[in-house]
């Protein structure tokens, strides 16, 4: 079956950088579109980053954030650098055959998802 599974998460404080990764396994990884997602504490999930034949960026995040993936180890990665406390959340990896600026922000259209890693970032 898919699974994906992140890694990379911790306490940081602000301005700190934190590289995140997410391994995917069970289907052709490089026919998928990745993106990273958060949600943070009483908030609905939010879309950070994907990666498919471009790159998109939630703006907040924009000159900060990178995705990348590394299609020979099934892994898409999230650099995160000048880190905020407003960026605190748990960052779910995710998986879908995705096409588009538009179509890539909503949340379902991936149906594979991981089951999370905790990103603290304290000021």
């Amino acid at each position: 079956q898919v699974q994906l599974v992140e890694s990379g998460g911790g306490l940081v404080q602000a301005g700190d950088s934190l590289r995140l990764s997410c391994t995917a396994s069970g289907r052709p990884f490089s026919r998928y579109a990745m993106a990273w997602w958060r949600q943070a504490p009483g908030k609905e999930r939010q879309f950070v980053a994907a990666i498919s034949g471009s790159t998109y960026y939630v703006d907040s995040v924009k000159g900060r954030f990178t995705i990348s993936r590394d299609n020979s180890k099934n892994t898409v990665y999230l650099q995160m650098n000048s880190l905020k406390p407003e960026d605190t959340a748990v960052y779910y990896c995710a998986q879908g055959l995705v096409i588009g600026p538009t179509r890539v922000r909503v949340q379902g259209v991936y149906d594979a998802w991981g089951q999370g890693t905790q990103v603290t970032v304290s000021s």
